[in-house]
């Protein structure tokens, strides 16, 4: 058997050693273990109008994921991001698939008896048949594009602030409805707080949470103020949508196209000098985009 034998002055520079390399490891574990728990962030942009065949391998180098209309995006009467599913996948895109949602005085109806006027019963239940064919509609679409059963589909809502009884009406029914049809809920909604005046603030997601009870809405907000919002950025670590302020964000668009003034004046310099959001390889600004992050590359799961 081998005998190691050390000099008393080796063996205490050998003690000194093994304390200082044990020390180091104390340190450094800690500082892994938290890079590995830090979760990842991803890039994705959305748009109104499908930007061409061409410029999503352009977009590719940016962004993980791209929005992806199931219908007519709002105020418009026509989707051209039709049939264009199998391409964007193809190209290594995710998605957010979105479908526009009504506003609030679509569902306020309004009728010439008063005594039908003032029946909120009844302005209930057409709010919750228009979710479950407004469902139906999105389910079919999402099938004939060619996306999965359990695909998150996102109602696109506007509006901003507390929304109306018939609207959580409508909301609830649009989301029983895709589950049975096989889908998951999602919603696209302001994540930005609204001041009510004798200091009450809401925030449309935060309403949306507490009047869905516990079905399993999944959240994109959107909250373009700065900060949080870095502006128009589109950095290889982005921050995650728990930055936006509302822990249980899914996804968060931090930045809109053209930007709102009145939000993004920390910010400004960060936008193209005709105040909307381009990415890096669109030297030519051709695609004005809205930029989100999200916890996953695909977070509609909808590959």
């Amino acid at each position: 058997m081998l005998k190691l034998t050390f000099a008393r002055g080796d063996k205490n520079l050998l003690g000194v050693s093994i304390i200082i390399f044990l020390f180091s490891v104390l340190l450094v574990v800690p500082a892994l273990s938290q890079q590995s728990s830090t979760p990842r962030a991803y890039l994705g942009f959305d748009r109104n109008d499908y930007p061409g065949d061409a410029a999503l391998l352009a977009l590719r180098r940016s962004f993980s994921f791209a929005g992806y209309w199931l219908g007519p995006p709002p105020g418009a009467k026509s989707n051209s991001w039709s049939g264009k599913r199998e391409l964007v996948r193809s190209l290594g895109f995710g998605f957010l698939v979105l479908y526009s949602g009504p506003q609030s005085n679509e569902l306020q109806q309004k009728w010439s008896e008063q005594h039908v006027f003032n029946n909120l019963k009844t302005r209930l239940s057409s709010a919750r048949k228009r979710g479950a064919s407004d469902a139906r509609q999105a389910t079919a679409a999402a099938k004939k594009e060619g996306f999965p059963s359990h695909t998150v589909i996102f109602l696109d809502i506007e509006e901003g602030g507390r929304l109306p009884a018939v609207y959580h009406a409508y909301l609830r029914s649009w989301v029983d409805q895709l589950e049975r049809a096989g889908y998951r809920a999602g919603v696209y909604c302001s994540g930005m707080p609204v001041d009510e005046g004798g200091g009450v603030t809401i925030i449309t997601a935060d309403d949306v949470r507490k009047n869905t009870g516990k079905r399993g809405v999944v959240y994109w907000v959107y909250n373009d103020a700065c900060p949080p919002s870095p502006g128009c950025a589109t950095p290889q670590n982005p921050l995650p949508p728990s930055a936006s302020g509302l822990p249980y964000a899914a996804a968060w668009q931090f930045a809109q196209s053209p930007r709102r003034k009145q939000f993004t004046a920390r910010c400004a310099a960060t936008y193209s000098a005709d105040g909307n959001c381009y990415a890096p390889s669109d030297t030519a600004h051709s695609w004005n985009l809205d930029i989100n992050s999200a916890d996953s590359s695909d977070p509609s799961h909808g590959r």
